[in-house]
């Protein structure tokens, strides 16, 4: 995002703690994708996402005026999704729910990659656990580093590698099986 942008959405934030609804519209679609897209991958089906995301924009317009500044409201809303998805997932594993949403479509339709891999890779993601689900989701989906992990999820830096390197080692090893097998020229 670029200085001009920054500053605008910061103005649309000081007019939304004014009470100006336009500023907190725009506020919103700012960050609704980002938002969505982060419940959407911890929680894995659509409705949940939806709903979360509401939840989240509305506990948003509620601390408005503890919000410094864009910036700020960036972390906040990305602390607060992943805060909220792994409360969620927490006490789905206790009561259990099944999907409706069998065929989940969590990435692009103009990916070219492998459909299969794809959705192998969302199964492997969704049996981790939500901590190291969120971990994962914000370093390669939010491009954040292991130290603004950290502060987001509230969770020491040395536990946020861990996340990652055993998480990243397990899929590794559940995706080896899936990569075909190669066939040796017999004519040699």
């Amino acid at each position: 995002m670029n200085d001009a942008a920054a500053h605008s959405l910061d103005e649309q934030l000081d007019r939304a703690r004014s009470g100006e609804r336009a500023a907190l519209t725009l506020l919103v679609q700012a960050h609704q994708r980002s938002v969505y897209s982060l419940a959407l991958r911890m929680l894995g089906t659509r409705d949940l996402a939806e709903d979360l995301t509401q939840e989240v924009f509305m506990q948003m317009n509620g601390n408005l005026r503890t919000i410094e500044s864009n910036k700020h409201l960036g972390f906040w809303l990305r602390q607060v999704t992943t805060h909220r998805a792994i409360d969620q997932l927490r006490r789905r594993a206790r009561v259990q729910m099944s999907s409706l949403d069998e065929e989940l479509q969590l990435f692009s339709a103009e990916d070219d990659s492998d459909p299969l891999l794809q959705r192998h890779l969302q199964a492997l993601l969704a049996e981790l656990s939500p901590p190291a689900r969120a971990v994962l989701l914000l370093r390669y989906q939010e491009d954040l580093d292991p130290m603004e992990i950290a502060q987001t999820l509230d969770m020491p830096l040395n536990t946020v590698k861990s996340h990652l390197k055993r998480s990243l080692e397990s899929m590794r090893e559940k995706t080896l099986g899936m990569q075909p097998a190669r066939c040796e020229d017999s004519s040699t």
